[in-house]
């Protein structure tokens, strides 16, 4: 298989951290591309020019992150990420997940595309709201939970948005806000995918 991607994609680095997690790092060629340079490989495998994109072994190029995991995890079924029993659940903390990196992700490239001031614009206000809200429920719904030492698509989404959060948003100083999540986010961010995959 091979993985197009880049180091400080959040939707990439969900599905290295997957790869790693099912043990299936050795089955993929990582294939380091710009996504805004129109990479021709890329666009062949993805004509939207994102990242990431998984071509499978049978040649079959999918897209989008969370469909990347649930072909992953059908892949090999050691450490299931999408396990059935609470699958509501799992599903549900990746929807959070998924909308938190949504926001974060296109503040940044708003900003840099139209600068900081957009913030202010309707759009960057309605982005920031978001933000506070899902933090809010996030830290109510993880805030007391003790992490157990299994991980599934759900924990990872929310992680990594955390993370991309603090990388290009670090004004949004949700660690100082939310210890409760701080200390949920710690404890799931010190497994070794997350530390071989860490924003940089």
């Amino acid at each position: 298989m091979e993985l197009y991607l880049n180091a400080t994609s959040p939707y990439a680095r969900l599905v290295r951290i997957v790869l790693l997690e099912k043990g299936l790092m050795d089955a993929v060629t990582l294939k380091w591309c710009d996504p805004w340079a129109d990479d021709v490989d890329l666009l062949k495998a993805n004509p939207a020019g994102r990242i990431p994109v998984l071509v499978t072994e049978e040649g079959t190029t999918l897209s989008e992150s969370m469909l990347i995991a649930v072909y992953l995890d059908s892949v090999s079924p050691n450490k299931p990420m999408i396990p059935k029993a609470g699958l509501g659940e799992v599903l549900h903390l990746a929807g959070l997940g998924q909308n938190l990196m949504d926001a974060a992700f296109n503040t940044v490239i708003a900003r840099k595309h139209y600068g900081n001031g957009i913030d202010d614009s309707e759009l960057g206000q309605r982005r920031s709201r978001a933000i506070q809200r899902l933090l809010k429920q996030l830290d109510g719904e993880l805030g007391e939970i003790q992490q157990t030492s299994t991980i599934n698509l759900g924990h990872i989404a929310t992680a990594v948005a955390l993370d991309y959060l603090a990388f290009r948003l670090p004004e949004v100083n949700w660690k100082k806000d939310y210890p409760q999540l701080l200390a949920w986010h710690a404890s799931v961010t010190a497994r070794e995918s997350f530390q071989q995959t860490a924003f940089c």
